[in-house]
């Protein structure tokens, strides 16, 4: 479990990512550089994905749903399990 500042990605509609630390992240990416994972945000629980950005390096997609009213810069608390029964061959 880490902490992650949650942080929205410029532009209209924007998606709301917790980057994921380097200790926390996947071994290697899959395809199109993403990971299926189960990932838990402040309690709440759901299948997902990560994704690794060349740039920002590993990213956690947190739906407003999930987010409860939390935005830009809220910190939140994370884990993200791989999830090998989606990994496919």
């Amino acid at each position: 479990m880490f902490e992650a500042d949650l942080v929205r990605w410029p532009g209209e509609s924007a998606w709301v990512f917790a980057p994921v630390p380097a200790e926390h992240a996947p071994e290697r990416a899959g395809a199109f550089g993403r990971v299926p994972v189960t990932a838990t945000v402040d309690g709440t629980r759901w299948a997902t994905s990560v994704w690794r950005d060349k740039e920002a390096g590993w990213l956690l997609a947190v739906p407003k749903r999930i987010r409860a009213g939390k935005d830009h810069g809220d910190v939140v608390r994370v884990e993200v399990e791989v999830d090998p029964s989606r990994l496919g061959t």
